[in-house]
């Protein structure tokens, strides 16, 4: 994971046969920087060894849901928790508060007690959008910082994968207020910005650029992302490229109505 350098490109498996997720990493492996287990998939997964193997084999790096941090700690198996952490080689570990009652000193006391073992993501807003709605500006802008002052590597911004909740709003869009206080206060070099869906994507490049951190990308996006941060796509190519010439493409001479072909008559017969 380079954050800053080319954008890190965060995949969420929700729990892709392992011969689809093979063939993901193996296609596509050079532009995923990260995969994600979604939320606690990790413990219901047969072929979790082989699908981690494929990763570490592509130099992917990968790391468990937050809400298997969450499980983990309100259910008291935290320490089991970190033995799979350490049994599969998790890159990374992600602390959470989206879902259960652990307030936002609490959160960053266990980022600040993790990050000796791990790169430590830590997520802010919660999986329930009515609580998400209530965080100030202020309230998002102060706990990322929190986060990273505790030690994490990069701090990540919920939306969920329906991309409607968290930081995006009921209508799948980022909630301007909250983006701009972010934008303004922490630097989007360590900020992940879960945004599952191309409305998302595109309000992100053109907001940060083709080297935004993007988080909870589908399987099957993984392509259509790269190609929105590179002006391949139509959704960013006016925003990310520039035309060679000032004013609007014009053919050389107008381009004459095509006749429609008459049909031949009969044919007439010799005298």
């Amino acid at each position: 994971m380079q954050p800053g350098h080319h954008g890190t490109t965060m995949v969420i498996d929700t729990g892709l046969p392992t011969g689809a997720f093979t063939d993901l990493i193996e296609s596509h492996g050079g532009l995923i920087d990260l995969v994600k287990f979604g939320w606690g998939t990790a413990l219901v997964t047969k072929d979790l060894d082989r699908k981690t193997g494929v990763l570490k084999d592509a130099g992917v790096g990968f790391y468990f849901g937050g809400t298997l941090f969450e499980h983990s700690v309100w259910t008291g198996r935290l320490a089991e928790y970190l033995t799979l952490v350490e049994r599969t080689g998790a890159t990374h570990i992600e602390v959470s508060n989206g879902t259960i009652p652990l307030d936002q000193e609490g959160k960053a006391g266990y980022v600040w007690r993790l990050s000796g073992i791990r790169p430590i993501l830590s997520e802010v807003g919660y999986k329930d959008a009515d609580r998400s709605a209530l965080l100030t500006p202020t309230d998002w802008v102060e706990a990322l910082a929190e986060d990273l002052d505790a030690g994490a590597c990069m701090v990540i911004t919920e939306a969920r994968e329906s991309g409607r909740s968290g930081i995006a709003d009921a209508a799948g869009h980022m909630r301007p207020d909250v983006l701009s206080a972010v934008l303004k206060a922490i630097d989007p070099t360590v900020v992940m910005f879960e945004a599952p869906t191309k409305e998302l994507q595109v309000e992100m490049i053109r907001a940060v650029g083709p080297a935004v951190n993007l988080g909870n990308v589908a399987a099957s996006d993984v392509i259509g992302v790269e190609t929105l941060r590179r002006g391949l796509r139509g959704d960013t190519l006016l925003d990310l490229t520039t035309g060679v010439t000032g004013g609007p493409l014009r053919s050389r001479r107008p381009v004459q109505p095509i006749r429609p072909v008459q049909a031949a008559g009969p044919t007439p017969s010799a005298a």
